[in-house]
């Protein structure tokens, strides 16, 4: 067997009627014996396990489930398996009942090629009724454009103006539920935008009211006195006003003493003697009263 440059070339066939040296032989895949080639297959050299692999299924009567039969256990055994376990006799009708077009009077039964459906309903005919017309389509359904309670509430509406309906039905029911939703939440709407208005409202007023005080506090320090009469004022101007209309018209008067005031050039603050009025100006405003 072999030559000498390569001794271990070729091998004899395991058949042994045949014994022939193969170059080129075949390893069986199931017994893993070499065959030549006219042997190779399962049948030609009787392989025994050649149903080792096999995947053989039976066709249950009583529910028209594939069964599996397992190479290496008795069928008796897995036919008994499966009808005490998996087998269901009301699937029977299921599987082998056949599909039929719904056409009255129509027997035809639909299958993988006499099957057409319809664009417009949706449903199966055989290709004898395929049109409209001969299955007497009623055509696609016409969708609602709009709000898609604006229906139920025309509806509704409809129902109600026709006194000869009932008053009440599923689609009225469903319009007042919406209705009566719809309103809920507006009300509560309205409420938490009042709520919070509100509430900005007494804000601002509390932050006005805070500005009206610190204007003040602040305006209480520059307040100014009436020499004559001990009257306040918030500035100069309103103070000289008051004594120019009040107490210069009383000045002649016998008794009654005519006050000078002098404004400061800088803060506009008033003083009835120069000398004070100088030294606010040298001790506030830098030593000038220039302006």
């Amino acid at each position: 067997m072999g030559t000498p440059e390569f001794p271990d070339l070729g091998k004899h066939c395991s058949v042994d009627d045949c014994k022939l040296i193969d170059f080129l032989p075949f390893t069986c895949d199931r017994c893993r014996q070499v065959f030549c080639l006219e042997h190779r297959s399962y049948i030609k050299h009787s392989c025994p396990n050649a149903d080792r692999q096999d995947v053989t299924v039976v066709i249950c009567p009583l529910c028209a489930k594939g069964v599996r039969l397992i190479p290496d256990e008795d069928p008796n055994i897995t036919w008994e398996t499966h009808v005490n376990t998996e087998c269901d006799p009301s699937n029977y009708e299921k599987v082998t009942k056949k599909k039929k077009c719904p056409v009255p009077g129509c027997k035809d039964i639909l299958t993988f090629s006499n099957t057409i459906k319809c664009r417009d309903c949706l449903v199966d005919h055989c290709l004898k009724h395929r049109f409209g017309p001969d299955h007497k389509c009623p055509g696609p359904k016409k969708s609602e454009a709009g709000f898609p309670f604006m229906g139920l509430l025309s509806r509704s509406r409809k129902e109600e103006s026709k006194p000869s309906r009932a008053p009440t039905s599923s689609s009225s029911a469903w319009a007042t539920s919406i209705l009566n939703a719809a309103s809920t939440v507006r009300a509560s709407a309205e409420a938490s935008m009042s709520k919070l208005s509100t509430e900005i409202s007494q804000k601002w007023q509390i932050a006005k009211d805070g500005m009206g005080q610190s204007s003040s506090s602040s305006g209480g320090i520059g307040q100014e006195e009436c020499p004559q009469c001990g009257a306040k004022f918030s500035s100069v101007t309103t103070l000289v006003e008051h004594v120019e209309k009040v107490h210069e018209r009383n000045g002649n008067r016998p008794g009654v003493k005519k006050v000078t005031i002098d404004v400061c050039p800088k803060c506009s603050r008033g003083f009835r003697d120069p000398v004070s009025l100088v030294q606010h100006v040298e001790r506030d405003h830098g030593g000038t009263s220039r302006t």
